[in-house]
């Protein structure tokens, strides 16, 4: 093995929460690595969605990056199972862009490098050096040569696989492991439209338990002639194989040709984030923290955000010499009582949704229980607020099905719970674990 180096910050992991977390913390002067297990010119490509909401870029406050963009989104249009009703969802929230996710990818690790991050990449992240319970750095393999890199602070960015969370002491996390339930594993086709294709200002969501139980199908149209296509599924449920649902999905599409210029498929964790996102040096970003977007599966602009936020509290760490989970706090706090807060409040609403019928699905979206300014509301701001004479009309429609209306009452409410309790975060390490028996007595875990 090769003799230790020594950094500031070890980032496991080159996606865009780990160079989001190289880059703002190389900026304020820290010295810092980035492992990845991808050679460099292949970092960036991965099995994505490619979209993102304009408003990640206007809140960091950081231009558009042109150059990785093939289209702007106008809005996204949301299909009921049987297809007879379709929701036009236009606003902040959802326009956006298509992306060229290598390119966007690779401009955020020129971004980081430039500003004095160091790179390992074809790395291989084997197991967090834990020294008396504090997380001090890594083991890694680099072309067959195991290394050390130490850090006074280790980010595990490594995505859903969460290489080091799931090997650091249970004792570390009070959530360390995701249920099977609360990941979607997708499956996605970049493929030739037809000439004459509807254009690409909208994305399209299909609602559907026949081709994605749990999750949803999208078709996401760009203006280069191309589309990207996929379907989510809820794991841990036996449903069938996504690259099956989604090749009889488009046996119900029209043009969209057979022609594959790319393929994959992944895991999503969509649950809220998992309760502490902190260990004595050590700090999870983007989705081994569980911090995608419930609803939409939308990770790209939280995990830029959650970036921001994880080097300010490791500077600020950093100025106390206090590299301990109560050092790092204040990245917990910021992050839960912020974004945190939403997706928790999302993370009812997808149970809700997931538990429902495409019978409830269509009866809902048909008669409006659920409005489009409810889905937009809902997936900006975690909350379904609703008039009281706007109560009674839903009450009227949804008299065909008052069941499912009492659960969409009740989703609501604890929907305004969850977000309330989560603005809440204790600033305070000493009030956590009170605070996390709340958490546990609204909300499953």
């Amino acid at each position: 093995m090769e003799s230790s180096r020594i950094y500031d910050v070890v980032v496991v992991g080159a996606g865009t929460g780990g160079c989001s977390t190289a880059l703002f913390t190389a900026k304020l002067g820290l010295k810092v690595c980035i492992l990845d297990a991808k050679r460099e010119p292949d970092i960036g490509r991965k099995v994505c969605g490619d979209a993102i909401g304009k408003h990640h870029f206007d809140n960091l406050n950081i231009p558009y990056p042109m150059d990785a963009i093939i289209n702007e989104v106008k809005g996204m249009r949301l299909y009921s199972p049987s297809r007879s009703t379709v929701f036009e969802i236009v606003g902040e929230g959802v326009s956006g862009f298509m992306l060229k996710r290598h390119v966007f990818g690779q401009n955020l690790l020129r971004e980081a490098l430039n500003s004095g991050a160091e790179l390992y990449d074809s790395t291989r992240a084997l197991k967090p050096i834990v020294d008396r319970g504090r997380v001090i750095g890594v083991i890694a393999e680099r072309r067959g040569v195991r290394m050390e890199l130490k850090g006074r602070v280790t980010v595990d960015a490594s995505g859903a696989v969460a290489v080091l969370r799931r090997s650091i002491p249970e004792e570390s996390l009070p959530e360390r492991d995701v249920k099977p339930e609360d990941i979607q594993v997708a499956y996605r086709e970049v493929r030739v439209i037809e000439e004459g294709y509807d254009g690409c200002e909208y994305g399209e969501i299909y609602l559907s338990r026949i081709y994605a139980p749990g999750g949803y199908a999208w078709i996401f149209p760009r203006s280069d002639g191309t589309v990207n296509v996929g379907v989510g599924v809820q794991c841990g449920r036996g449903y069938p194989n996504p690259k099956t649902l989604l090749h009889k999905f488009l046996d119900t599409v029209r043009g969209i040709r057979d022609t594959i210029l790319d393929a994959g498929g992944g895991l999503v964790p969509t649950r809220r984030p998992l309760a502490s996102l902190v260990a004595d040096g050590f700090i999870l970003v983007g989705d081994s923290a569980c911090q995608v977007n419930p609803i939409h599966g939308g990770g790209i602009g939280p995990s830029m955000y959650a970036g921001k936020l994880a080097a300010e509290a490791i500077l600020e760490a950093y100025d106390q010499g206090l590299f301990t989970a109560e050092g790092l706090w204040m990245y917990n706090v910021r992050y839960m009582r912020s974004y945190g807060a939403k997706q928790a409040a999302l993370d009812v609403l997808r149970r809700f949704l997931q538990d429902l019928s495409d019978e409830d699905i269509d009866y809902g979206m048909s008669v409006r229980l659920l409005t489009e300014e409810d889905t937009l509301r809902a997936s900006m701001y975690g909350a379904l607020k609703i008039s009281t004479l706007e109560k009674i009309k839903r009450f009227t429609r949804g008299l065909g099905k008052p069941g499912l209306l009492i659960r969409l009452r009740r989703t609501a409410g604890m929907m305004v719970k969850a977000k309330r309790l989560y603005e809440k975060f204790p600033e305070n390490i000493s009030e956590f674990k009170r605070w996390l028996y709340e958490v546990k007595a609204i909300l499953p875990c």
